[in-house]
Protein backbone atom coordinates (compact mmCIF):
# COMPACT_ATOMS: atom_id res chain seq x y z
CA UNK A 1 0.00 0.00 0.00
CA UNK A 2 0.81 3.49 -0.91
CA UNK A 3 0.43 6.61 1.30
CA UNK A 4 1.25 10.02 2.56
CA UNK A 5 3.45 9.74 5.31
CA UNK A 6 2.07 10.52 8.83
CA UNK A 7 3.97 11.66 12.16
CA UNK A 8 4.29 8.01 13.28
CA UNK A 9 5.95 7.26 10.25
CA UNK A 10 9.04 9.81 10.84
CA UNK A 11 11.11 7.34 12.81
CA UNK A 12 11.04 4.44 9.99
CA UNK A 13 11.46 7.29 7.15
CA UNK A 14 14.43 8.13 8.89
CA UNK A 15 15.69 4.89 9.05
CA UNK A 16 15.06 4.50 5.26
CA UNK A 17 17.09 7.87 4.41
CA UNK A 18 20.14 6.07 6.34
CA UNK A 19 19.81 2.91 4.48
CA UNK A 20 19.83 4.71 1.51
CA UNK A 21 22.79 6.64 2.17
CA UNK A 22 25.12 3.39 3.36
CA UNK A 23 23.48 1.78 -0.10
CA UNK A 24 25.11 4.99 -2.07
CA UNK A 25 28.17 4.74 -0.05
CA UNK A 26 27.72 7.92 1.92
CA UNK A 27 26.70 6.96 5.66
CA UNK A 28 28.92 9.88 7.07
CA UNK A 29 27.21 12.28 4.95
CA UNK A 30 24.10 11.81 6.49
CA UNK A 31 23.56 13.22 9.71
CA UNK A 32 19.36 13.79 9.46
CA UNK A 33 17.49 13.08 12.61
CA UNK A 34 13.92 12.21 13.25
CA UNK A 35 13.30 15.54 14.67
CA UNK A 36 14.48 17.20 11.84
CA UNK A 37 12.29 15.47 9.45
CA UNK A 38 9.22 15.85 11.62
CA UNK A 39 10.17 19.29 11.62
CA UNK A 40 10.49 19.58 8.26
CA UNK A 41 7.32 17.05 6.79
CA UNK A 42 4.80 18.11 9.58
CA UNK A 43 6.21 21.66 11.15
CA UNK A 44 4.12 25.12 10.64
CA UNK A 45 5.73 25.34 7.03
CA UNK A 46 6.71 22.08 5.67
CA UNK A 47 8.98 21.54 3.26
CA UNK A 48 9.57 18.34 1.88
CA UNK A 49 6.61 15.80 1.92
CA UNK A 50 6.70 11.68 1.60
CA UNK A 51 4.77 9.02 0.92
CA UNK A 52 5.41 5.61 2.20
CA UNK A 53 5.17 2.19 1.10
CA UNK A 54 4.10 -0.19 3.57
CA UNK A 55 3.96 -3.93 3.58
CA UNK A 56 1.83 -6.22 5.95
CA UNK A 57 2.09 -2.98 8.60
CA UNK A 58 5.60 -2.24 7.97
CA UNK A 59 7.21 0.62 5.95
CA UNK A 60 9.47 -0.76 3.75
CA UNK A 61 9.86 2.15 1.13
CA UNK A 62 9.42 5.88 1.02
CA UNK A 63 9.80 8.78 -1.41
CA UNK A 64 10.94 12.27 -0.31
CA UNK A 65 9.76 15.15 -2.06
CA UNK A 66 9.39 18.82 -2.79
CA UNK A 67 7.97 21.46 -5.12
CA UNK A 68 9.88 23.02 -7.87
CA UNK A 69 9.20 25.46 -10.11
CA UNK A 70 9.69 26.28 -14.23
CA UNK A 71 9.86 29.59 -14.97
CA UNK A 72 9.38 28.38 -18.60
CA UNK A 73 6.27 26.50 -18.04
CA UNK A 74 4.65 28.98 -14.82
CA UNK A 75 3.87 25.94 -13.36
CA UNK A 76 4.90 24.00 -10.32
CA UNK A 77 6.46 20.31 -10.45
CA UNK A 78 7.53 17.64 -8.18
CA UNK A 79 11.96 17.25 -7.07
CA UNK A 80 11.88 13.57 -5.76
CA UNK A 81 14.96 13.81 -3.81
CA UNK A 82 15.04 10.43 -2.32
CA UNK A 83 12.96 7.09 -3.42
CA UNK A 84 14.02 4.17 -1.45
CA UNK A 85 12.86 0.97 -1.21
CA UNK A 86 14.61 -1.76 1.42
CA UNK A 87 16.25 -4.74 -0.87
CA UNK A 88 13.86 -7.28 0.67
CA UNK A 89 11.05 -5.65 -0.95
CA UNK A 90 12.39 -5.16 -4.09
CA UNK A 91 10.67 -5.88 -7.52
CA UNK A 92 7.48 -6.23 -5.48
CA UNK A 93 6.32 -3.06 -7.36
CA UNK A 94 6.64 -0.29 -4.31
CA UNK A 95 9.22 1.59 -6.20
CA UNK A 96 6.82 1.67 -9.16
CA UNK A 97 3.64 2.72 -6.85
CA UNK A 98 5.62 5.38 -5.06
CA UNK A 99 6.44 7.19 -8.67
CA UNK A 100 2.64 6.64 -9.46
CA UNK A 101 1.41 7.97 -6.65
CA UNK A 102 3.80 11.13 -7.39
CA UNK A 103 3.17 11.23 -11.01
CA UNK A 104 -0.65 11.49 -9.66
CA UNK A 105 0.22 14.01 -7.53
CA UNK A 106 1.72 16.05 -10.43
CA UNK A 107 -1.69 15.36 -12.86
CA UNK A 108 -4.01 15.97 -10.09
CA UNK A 109 -2.89 19.91 -9.37
CA UNK A 110 -1.59 20.20 -13.00
CA UNK A 111 2.19 19.95 -12.11
CA UNK A 112 4.66 19.69 -15.40
CA UNK A 113 7.27 17.72 -13.74
CA UNK A 114 8.22 15.16 -11.93
CA UNK A 115 12.00 15.39 -11.97
CA UNK A 116 15.29 13.40 -10.38
CA UNK A 117 18.77 12.82 -9.86
CA UNK A 118 20.32 9.73 -9.86
CA UNK A 119 24.07 8.66 -9.13
CA UNK A 120 25.83 7.45 -12.78
CA UNK A 121 27.15 4.23 -11.22
CA UNK A 122 23.33 3.32 -10.38
CA UNK A 123 22.74 1.21 -13.41
CA UNK A 124 19.75 -1.16 -11.55
CA UNK A 125 17.82 2.66 -11.03
CA UNK A 126 18.38 3.78 -14.17
CA UNK A 127 17.33 0.64 -16.00
CA UNK A 128 14.55 0.96 -13.89
CA UNK A 129 13.77 4.40 -14.25
CA UNK A 130 14.06 4.40 -17.96
CA UNK A 131 11.66 0.90 -17.59
CA UNK A 132 8.74 3.74 -16.82
CA UNK A 133 9.83 6.32 -20.00
CA UNK A 134 11.86 8.32 -17.79
CA UNK A 135 14.79 10.06 -19.65
CA UNK A 136 18.00 11.43 -18.60
CA UNK A 137 18.68 15.10 -19.34
CA UNK A 138 21.94 14.12 -19.91
CA UNK A 139 22.79 18.39 -21.01
CA UNK A 140 22.59 19.61 -17.64
CA UNK A 141 25.24 19.17 -15.00
CA UNK A 142 24.47 19.66 -11.05
CA UNK A 143 26.13 21.97 -9.28
CA UNK A 144 26.18 22.46 -5.30
CA UNK A 145 27.98 25.09 -2.90
CA UNK A 146 28.62 23.08 0.77
CA UNK A 147 30.61 24.38 3.68
CA UNK A 148 33.61 26.45 3.21
CA UNK A 149 31.98 27.29 -0.36
CA UNK A 150 28.83 27.76 1.01
CA UNK A 151 30.20 30.49 3.83
CA UNK A 152 32.68 32.05 1.91
CA UNK A 153 30.00 33.35 -0.80
CA UNK A 154 27.63 34.10 1.49
CA UNK A 155 30.38 36.81 2.84
CA UNK A 156 29.55 38.47 -0.58
CA UNK A 157 26.35 39.16 0.53
CA UNK A 158 26.35 40.98 3.50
Amino acid sequence: MIRRATEADVPAVTALVHELAAYEKSSSLCTVRDEQLRAALFGAQPSVFAHVAEHEGTVVGCALWFLNFSTWDGVNGIYLEDLYVQPAARGEGFGTALLAALAAECVDRQYTRLAWSVLDWNTPSIGFYRSLGAEPQDEWTTFRLTEDALSELAIQAR
